[in-house]
């Protein structure tokens, strides 16, 4: 049988939300999506997430809430990591982070889907481990549980995306980047079946630098001078990707990249 799980882009701010629990429902009933992975790190004013927050997100569709380097902003995050939930962090930070790096999901059909978060090391401030040792760990564990294993990686540079995606190729169902914002054009499936995508882009306001108000984070470059970069408002669109994977094997068979454009 064959299956097809949808990755959506990180949600920025209350456009992004707003978007995704007008559209997501809807979608994944039009498009027969088994499974659905948000990033959400970015859904409270844009950096960080609260609990009503990932409740919101669940509620609009979430199946699993992957996060990033903003996981911890908003500190009363911290005690939903603490009992069950849908979370998961990057597994490449240190034992004592809150919450999972990797967790074991039930599908729609009642299929498990292993979802794992890595975080990228080059051009980013977080401190964090080894994320291809990390991947080792992980999908050792996942497997024993499962085929059907996804990963989102969170990462800034490009060579790190590519990397893993190589070092990975059969061994997992679908790779896809987030934190960039920008989404790329290269998803395929790679020789071994694993479905990759560099970049999925984001969920929330177009009109923007990387969901910012445009304005003010161009007087910040132009004279150097530090200024709140609100959330935009305008041109709010969803951004992801869907793997269409086989049951048994755990091997993607197609990747397709979308973006919706939704009218507020």
């Amino acid at each position: 049988m064959k299956i097809r799980i949808m990755a959506i882009g990180d949600v920025v701010g209350s456009p992004g939300r707003d978007a995704l629990r007008r559209w997501l429902k809807g979608a994944k009933r039009e498009r027969d999506i088994e499974f659905c992975i948000v990033n959400g790190e970015n859904i409270a004013a844009g950096s960080g997430l609260t609990p009503s927050l990932y409740e919101d997100l669940l509620q609009a569709g979430a199946d699993a809430v992957t996060t990033g380097d903003h996981v911890y902003r908003k500190k009363d995050i911290l005690p939903v990591f603490a009992g069950p939930n849908r979370l998961v962090r990057p597994a490449n930070y240190g034992e004592a982070a809150a919450g999972a790096g990797w967790q074991i999901f039930e599908s729609r059909s009642g299929f498990r889907i292993g979802v794992a978060q890595l975080s990228g090391r080059v051009f980013m401030t977080q401190a964090a481990d080894n994320p291809f040792t990390t991947a080792e760990r992980a999908v050792q564990a996942l497997s024993r549980q499962t085929p059907i294993i996804v990963i989102d990686m969170h990462a800034e540079a490009t060579s790190e995306k590519t990397a893993l995606g190589w070092m990975l190729d059969g061994r997992v169902s679908f790779i896809f980047g987030t934190h960039t914002h920008i989404p790329t054009a290269d998803e395929r499936v790679l020789p071994k079946g694993t479905a990759y995508i560099t970049d999925v882009g984001m969920t929330g306001p177009y009109d923007s630098v990387l969901g910012r108000d445009k304005d003010k984070v161009l007087k910040t470059f132009m004279t150097s001078m530090p200024a709140t970069f609100d959330v935009a408002e305008n041109d709010v669109r969803i951004s992801g990707a869907i793997a269409t994977v086989d049951t048994e094997t755990g091997k993607a068979t197609a990747i397709e990249r979308f973006q919706v454009g939704i009218d507020r």
